[in-house]
């Protein structure tokens, strides 16, 4: 782990203060029903983080000032961040034991309790913003298709891979694609609008070209309506994916 920046709270851990290793995850509570026939039935009852431990050593003049800082910590008994790589703790020292042997040699044990995961937060917000994007895009394809608009190509760039991450090269793509499934109803509303003013000075002369003005006139009133409802639930995803996080 040497290569991989360790920070907790104010301590950023350095040269052999880095551990080899960290450990993370948990276990799923479950409440466990044995029924009389044999089977069983399973509760889930959410997610317990297991606490996290790691060890190294101080090293150098200040070994002693910075195993003291960090006993501080466990004593004041507040929240810190706990961060490496790409995950993200809200933590509590819980334990931290120093082993003194010299002032500049002082090997440590530190575990910290979970008290947030932030990055599985940061995680569930993407997740739910490429969820609701795809539900207002899907919603606003279906109406564009009653006008023979297709959005197909903003559906498809919506699944890739960081489409719902500012700064990737997915998230440039999709917006390009909703830019172009915007402008591309807006000229369909701007053809039915035409259409449904020259269905008002149709030739009525006739019963059947009074009949195919109607027909006319009520086709691009409807599909004015869907065009509306499409550009609106677009609208909602331009706004959403403006908010999206890098």
């Amino acid at each position: 782990m040497t290569d991989v920046a360790l920070l907790l709270g104010p301590i950023v851990f350095q040269d052999y203060e880095v551990p080899s290793g960290i450990n993370f995850g948990g276990r799923q509570r479950l409440a466990l029903h044995r029924l009389p026939s044999g089977s069983r039935v399973i509760d889930a009852l959410g997610r317990d983080d297991a606490q996290i431990s790691f060890s190294g050593i101080f090293a150098g003049s200040d070994a002693i000032l910075r195993a003291r800082s960090l006993d501080e910590l466990r004593v004041a008994g507040i929240p810190l961040p706990l961060t490496w790589d790409v995950l993200f703790y809200t933590v509590l020292i819980s334990d931290f034991c120093a082993d003194y042997r010299s002032s500049w040699w002082i090997p440590y044990r530190i575990v910290c309790t979970v008290i947030r995961d932030e990055a599985s937060a940061l995680l569930l917000a993407a997740a739910s913003l490429a969820t609701a994007a795809l539900a207002d895009v899907g919603i606003a394809a279906s109406d564009a298709s009653d006008a023979g608009v297709d959005l197909s190509p903003l559906q498809t760039a919506l699944t890739a891979p960081g489409a719902t991450t500012r700064g990737t090269a997915a998230f440039t793509g999709t917006q390009a694609c909703l830019v172009d499934a915007r402008s591309s109803i807006g000229a369909a509303v701007e053809a039915s609008e035409a259409t449904l003013t020259g269905a008002g000075v149709a030739d009525v002369g006739s019963a059947q070209g009074g009949v195919a003005g109607l027909m006319a006139a009520a086709d691009a009133a409807g599909q004015l309506s869907s065009l509306a409802s499409a550009d609106a639930y677009l609208g909602r995803t331009s706004s959403n994916l403006a908010n999206a996080s890098t």
